[in-house]
């Protein structure tokens, strides 16, 4: 049985044992949220900033379990980010859906909280409902503004129970409140990572202003065919001189990027895009083929994009994921078919994420090619080098 929870709450909440305790403490939810806005700046990792939250909403209601659920639309899946009560990384295996958690979808659809006590195992999957021995769930819309970013659900740690109005419209108000600052860290890190990048660009123009012009020039003496003179040498020597001195300078700036933060593998992307409906994705994987650590973020990124823009600008009847590595280089390449010949371009009318991607595999000597496979096919590939071990 679900109820669905209109957001307005009763004047007056019943004095019963579910009435929250931070009712009872005097603390304000949003004194506990402005605490984790201020410290948005300083968090460490996405999961110890959703377990702050997760926690909160035990501190503030009667909840005794709690775990925060997002939907990744990138890389088409919901995750575990954040948990309280329960352990993380049972819940971080799990791989739920809307179409086999309809009590998600009905809290997200109705922008309500929605309770299930009994037949637990039709709102969630088995594995969830067995694993945690749920016999009461609640699902909070975790939302603002319009947009859906995914639910909260939480329990008082097994066994049945019912919610005052009260605290249902305390858990509806929490859910908006934690989708407002799950919003402000977001928005904090891509201005940080704008910054970042914006820092990059100006050490590759310096670079190739000053370090490569001046090396260019010397590089141009020194196959002119005709002996120097004394004189050019000189000059020669002083460039290079110069130009490792530019390049010096250049690379002390503190530029150490973001830790990126997947939670998940190339392997484990593609597993479940294979299963997931729509265009059928066809993966060539040869045995014993590794993609080494330190390039996975990289191509996890790079596929996303890919499958972004296949979604955007194709109406692909399929699309084909191959990797490869030899002793120097590993590759990973997406191909896709149902291009007008307008909605993709060549590498010159690449977009911001192709351009990004394209950076990104620059950093670490790699490179990102971009454009017609032929008659109604698009190609995205990835070639980047591999450190080999001493």
């Amino acid at each position: 049985m679900s109820t669905a929870i209109p957001p307005p709450p009763d004047a007056q909440a019943p004095a019963t044992e579910a009435r929250p305790r931070a009712l009872f403490a005097g603390v304000e939810p949003i004194e506990v949220f402005v605490d984790l806005l201020a410290r948005v700046e300083t968090e460490t990792t996405a999961t110890e900033f959703y377990d702050r939250i997760c926690e909160a909403i035990c501190r503030l209601t009667t909840m005794r379990r709690s775990a925060i659920f997002l939907a990744d639309l990138g890389r088409r899946r919901v995750r575990a980010v954040g948990a309280h009560g329960t352990s993380f990384s049972q819940l971080a295996a799990l791989r739920p859906t809307l179409v086999d958690t309809p009590i998600a979808q009905q809290a997200l659809l109705e922008d309500n909280v929605v309770v299930v006590s009994e037949r637990i195992e039709e709102a969630v999957p088995p594995e969830y409902a067995r694993l945690l021995g749920i016999t009461t769930l609640v699902c909070v819309p975790l939302s603002a503004a319009g947009r859906a970013y995914g639910v909260i659900c939480a329990d008082r740690g097994g066994g049945k129970f019912d919610l005052s109005d009260g605290e249902r419209h305390l858990l509806w108000t929490l859910g908006k409140t934690a989708a407002l600052v799950a919003t402000a860290r977001n928005a904090t890190r891509q201005q940080e990572r704008a910054r970042r990048l914006g820092e990059r660009l100006d050490l590759a123009r310096e670079v190739h202003e000053r370090v490569m012009q001046r090396l260019f020039g010397v590089s141009l003496a020194l196959s002119a065919g005709e002996p120097l003179s004394d004189e050019e040498r000189e000059r020669c020597r002083v460039e290079m001189v110069q130009a490792l001195a530019d390049l010096r300078r250049a690379l002390e700036r503190p530029l150490a990027p973001l830790p990126r933060e997947t939670g998940t593998t190339l392997a484990a992307d593609l597993d479940r895009l294979v299963g997931t409906p729509g265009t059928p994705v066809r993966v060539s994987w040869p045995p014993g083929l590794a993609v080494p650590p330190d390039l996975e973020p990289l191509a996890q990124s790079v596929l996303a994009e890919a499958l972004r823009n296949v979604r955007k600008h194709a109406s692909a009847s399929s699309v084909e994921v191959a990797l490869a590595r030899d002793e120097d280089t590993f590759t990973l390449e997406v191909r896709n078919d149902g291009v007008d010949g307008t909605a993709q371009r060549g590498p010159a009318g690449g977009g911001m994420g192709l351009r990004l991607a394209a950076f990104e595999a620059l950093q670490l000597g790699g490179v990102v090619e971009f454009g017609s496979a032929g008659e109604g096919e698009w190609r995205m590939r990835l070639v980047v080098p591999v450190e080999q071990a001493p």
